[in-house]
């Protein structure tokens, strides 16, 4: 579901929209073994207790020749101890994954379970 590489950060410029949307196709590729077409975007906002833990646009493409999935929901997101290593989120559109929406909560979901089983792992026996 998660790709990490070192980018810059998508800009408001036509080019830097294109280059990020190929990107995030070359995660599709890597992630999902398929290509993928750019259908459009949407602004999502995710919030747990009233608190806001998410808030970005996520890409929607359409899916070529994945064999369970016609859509994949993707963005990016800066990660590491600096802030400065970007991550590439897919997920594809299989229950109960069906929205952008979904598809957020699904990774944040992925995020804690992985996490928690890093936390479970460092603890000694």
């Amino acid at each position: 579901m998660n790709d990490t590489e070192d980018d810059d950060q998508p800009d408001e410029s036509l080019a830097e929209k294109l280059e990020y949307t190929a990107r995030l196709k070359e995660a599709i590729l890597r992630l999902h073994g398929c290509e993928s077409e750019y259908a459009g975007r949407e602004d999502v906002m995710e919030t747990f207790q009233g608190e806001l833990v998410w808030s970005g646009y996520v890409e929607i493409f359409n899916l070529i020749g994945h064999p369970k999935a016609k859509r994949c929901y993707a963005w990016s997101h800066f990660t590491g101890e600096e802030g400065n290593e970007k991550r590439y989120v897919a997920v594809l559109e299989l229950p109960p994954v069906d929205s952008p929406q979904t598809a957020v909560r699904a990774a944040i979901m992925a995020e804690i379970k992985n996490a928690r089983e890093e936390i479970k792992k460092s603890r000694p026996s």
